[in-house]
């Protein structure tokens, strides 16, 4: 970049954030007063709070309940391949995410990150992508809660969305801190939940269940390691199930990707956030594919119990499995664990959302009023907006509402993969940036391995699912106009919302020798050298038991 503009960036950046800035090494207090936020907001999480939350906050109903949906549909092969290939895929995604959160440790990640290194129409419209995909996925845990709750009680349903709405609100308006232990709480449940189950499936294949019948990989043998989906006989077949088990996966992967969101609000976000990062793979590795390889053992996928959509414990495969094995105490465990994960997911989701919000506001893209705090330092009127729209849970207590319900919910997921696709889109231009300007990438509080490699497979694959994700409804006589819509509408909103943007702020796309990189390095440089002032604690000798997440 040359001297005018990189100068020329800095009273950019200086004039939209009101302060001056100095790009001095040394110099942390003007440095640190570009991000004026984090003066705003409080350091409440942790490093224990961050690895704890990404090892297991985003498992849920996706995995406990929805996994036998994929062995429906690919087999117990076809599920361990579909898991384990968009499990690459999320890993990638979050590898970019991390990186780029280390090097700008700001609450609203990607958002921040397209303002900055991209192009602010692009920020503009993933943000808006965020926005709606967590308007509906808060009020969507809390009916699944309340249906949850069913399970034990025939109350109406009404009472716990109204007790549940309430606590989630509550949670996210309290310190950060509050969210923090709570979910570290739940995330331990979550974890001895996914050992207690995977435990129980290998005492079940082995024949220690009160049948005593040592099922082994008899169903990988009848019915089969893969499926014919929707019928279609030979290879074609198999692998049309296979493929459809990615997009199913993508479900139960969504929200993995969030763990640069409230970096503002961590304490040494260049340090927790790259090793919350390396420990996604062994995630992905322990507590999905592992699982899903278990599933496939103990429940054949011709099951006509994985075809019911419950939403509580009578739809797990783990459930199922026991109920053939004769376990009779398995469903209500798993329910009250599934319960929690409603409820946690419900927590982030809304915390998530808030600070994305929070984002855009000091961007300038939403109206300034989401940018204020509460004492607790907390953005109360970011949580209030989603929590007006709680009251959509209300919606699943009428059929004819709950359908319509029910869609929009589906586009959910395809949310979730524009947002996937917005990070390594973001990513490949900051690493290309790198290039172009000279910055070596040892320079950075964080490079993460194989790259560009592994952003250009998880984008390419991006890619590929947005415009084959709705590829069953092409299929003769599979018509379907909510699965096309569904599948399909979030590619002319997105555009149109980009070029929107483009043409009515007249945005550019910020040249790759003017990203300003260097300037996000001085400020990362600076604060080394006042972390390095401060005696890093002993470490316990007990420290190894803790090395998923300590």
């Amino acid at each position: 970049m040359s001297i005018s503009a990189a100068d020329s960036k800095v009273d950019h950046d200086s004039e939209k954030y009101g302060a001056n800035i100095d790009t001095h090494p040394g110099d942390v207090e003007v440095l640190s007063d570009e991000f004026v936020e984090i003066k705003e907001t409080r350091k409440g999480l942790h490093q224990r709070h961050v690895q704890m939350i990404a090892l297991a906050g985003t498992l849920g109903t996706g995995l406990f309940l929805s996994s036998g949906q994929a062995i429906q549909r690919g087999g117990p092969l076809g599920a361990l391949l579909g898991y384990s290939v968009m499990g690459t895929v999320a890993i990638g995604t979050v590898f970019a995410a991390a990186e780029m959160g280390a090097l700008m440790p700001l609450n609203g990640g990607i958002i921040r990150y397209a303002e900055h290194f991209v192009d602010p129409a692009l920020s503009f419209a993933d943000g808006w992508n965020q926005i709606y995909a967590h308007i509906v996925s808060v009020p969507a845990e809390v009916s699944a809660a309340a249906v949850i709750i069913q399970y034990w009680t025939s109350a109406s349903s009404a009472i716990f969305i109204t007790v549940l709405g309430l606590l989630m609100l509550g949670t996210t308006l309290l310190w950060v801190r509050f969210y923090g232990e709570l979910e570290y709480g739940f995330s331990i449940l979550k974890i001895l939940l996914v050992i207690g189950l995977n435990f129980l499936a290998l005492v079940i294949t082995t024949g220690g269940a009160p049948n005593h019948e040592a099922i082994g990989f008899k169903y990988w043998g009848n019915p089969g390691p893969f499926t014919q989906f929707l019928g279609i006989d030979g290879a074609l077949g198999r692998f049309l199930g296979f493929y459809r088990v990615l997009n199913s996966s993508l479900y139960a992967y969504s929200g993995i990707e969030n763990i640069t969101l409230t970096a503002g609000e961590t304490q040494s976000p260049r340090k927790s956030i790259p090793m919350a990062a390396r420990r996604i793979f062994w995630k992905i590795l322990i507590f999905y594919v592992v699982t899903i390889f278990f599933v496939g053992l103990i429940v054949p996928s011709d099951d006509p119990n994985l075809l019911h959509t419950t939403g509580d414990a009578a739809q797990s495969p783990f459930v199922i499995a026991a109920t053939l094995a004769g376990i009779k105490v398995v469903p209500s465990i798993i329910n009250a664990v599934v319960l929690t994960s409603a409820w946690s997911a419900g927590n982030s989701i809304l915390l998530w959302g808030s600070r994305s919000l929070y984002g855009m506001a000091h961007e300038g893209r939403v109206p300034k009023i989401f940018t204020r705090t509460n004492r607790f330092g907390v953005p109360h009127y970011s949580a209030l907006f989603y929590g007006v729209f709680i009251g959509l849970a209300y919606l699943s207590l009428s059929s004819s509402a709950s359908e319509a319900f029910n869609w929009l919910q589906d586009l959910v997921s395809i949310s979730t993969l524009v947002n996937w696709l917005s990070i390594t889109t973001v990513y490949l231009r900051l690493y290309y940036a790198c290039q172009k300007q000279s910055i070596s990438r040892d320079r950075l509080p964080w490079a993460a391995p194989l790259q560009p490699y592994l952003t250009w497979w998880a984008f390419s694959m991006q890619i590929i699912l947005l415009i084959t994700g709705g590829f069953s409804t092409f299929i003769h006589g599979q018509w379907s106009t909510e699965t096309f819509i569904s599948s399909y509408i979030n590619i002319p909103i997105f555009i149109i919302l980009y070029f929107g943007f483009k043409i009515v702020k007249r945005s550019k796309i910020v040249p790759l020798d003017e990203v300003p990189i260097q300037h996000y390095l001085d400020i990362a440089q600076s604060e080394k050298e006042q972390e390095q002032e401060v005696e890093e604690p002993r470490k316990s000798k007990w420290g190894w038991l803790t090395i998923l997440w300590a």
